[in-house]
């Protein structure tokens, strides 16, 4: 708790000196087909599939900001599982890790969409949500647990986890086409490298993420209490796995900013029509069961706050 309390005052501190926008952080997870049907060349080439994106993503991951955090997953090779763990970038280790990958074994895209989501919900979570939390799919074929793909994917979008899907010559589109923020197919090594750069191209926009510069930058100025009850329901809200529900949570609200009630947990739905709370049990708390609710009350009462800011 301790720690957690330490964090959420030195984000604050952050934002009334204006040296958050040092430590916004961009951070991408890359989700690399390594199956079999990569281990085929591309159309009209001498070159793998598999060959093509290891080029590509190497190329590319040398002319993004040192500052971006990538990470690499990927799934149906010898290499199964996490080749660089989400960080920062240390080519000696990471562009090593990239040529050691080959190809080979099916497609479980679902499984691995929510290991990659998950990682970055952690990073959220850690950095407050300051800063943009990407999910990169590079594939040639539809999943072998098409099943988690349709459980994950709906909840990896909500929340807020920007996704881009790269079909690597398919015949046609894949089905998460219609269903991320961006799709692009890639028929050659060329269109392949050019599909990789324009997503990194997207990363570190303000509106990405939970949170970003713009949104740090209006809480300056404004009581504490406030602006640690919104920074306290963006580090707490929506961060658990991916396709879990949420564990009930407690967020307490310093007496600084009267106008937002404390938030409890509270036991399962009530059978009967709540009641008025009087003041006494107001005093000790109103009892909350969703996370998500803590955000509402933040957003409506910094949306008060910064008009009366502005007024004044």
């Amino acid at each position: 708790m301790l720690k957690w309390i330490a964090g959420v005052m030195g984000m604050l501190w952050l934002v009334s000196t204006g040296a958050a926008q040092e430590v916004y952080v961009d951070n991408v997870v890359m989700v690399l087909d390594a199956s079999g049907s990569m281990d085929s060349v591309m159309n009209a080439t001498q070159r793998k599939k598999i060959d093509a994106a290891k080029m590509a993503i190497k190329d590319v991951l040398q002319t993004i900001p040192q500052t971006t955090q990538v990470g690499l997953l990927v799934f149906g090779g010898q290499a199964n599982g996490w080749v660089y763990e989400l960080g920062g970038r240390d080519d000696a280790t990471l562009l090593p890790a990239i040529d050691r990958v080959s190809a080979g074994g099916g497609t479980p895209l679902g499984a691995f969409m929510k290991i990659g989501a998950d990682r970055l919900l952690e990073a959220r979570k850690a950095q407050y949500g300051y800063g943009s939390y990407r999910l990169l799919v590079v594939t040639d074929g539809e999943a072998n647990d098409a099943n988690l793909v349709e459980r994950f994917t709906p909840d990896i979008i909500a929340r807020g986890i920007i996704t881009d899907v790269i079909g690597v010559d398919m015949a046609k589109a894949h089905t998460l086409a219609t269903r991320v923020h961006s799709y692009r197919s890639a028929n050659d090594p060329a269109s392949l490298k050019a599909a990789i750069q324009a997503v990194f191209a997207e990363v570190g926009r303000t509106d990405e993420g939970q949170a970003g510069e713009t949104a740090f930058e209006e809480l300056a100025g404004f009581p504490a209490g406030l602006a640690m009850a919104v920074i306290s329901a963006q580090a707490s809200s929506g961060n658990h796995p991916i396709g879990e529900q949420a564990a009930s949570a407690v967020a307490s609200v310093p007496a600084e900013s009267a106008l937002i009630p404390a938030a409890a947990a509270v036991p399962p739905a009530p059978v009967t029509p709540p009641t008025v709370t009087p003041p006494a049990a107001a005093q000790r708390g109103l009892k909350i069961n969703v996370p998500v609710i803590v955000t509402v009350f933040a957003a409506v009462f910094l949306w008060r706050a910064f008009r009366r800011h502005r007024r004044g």
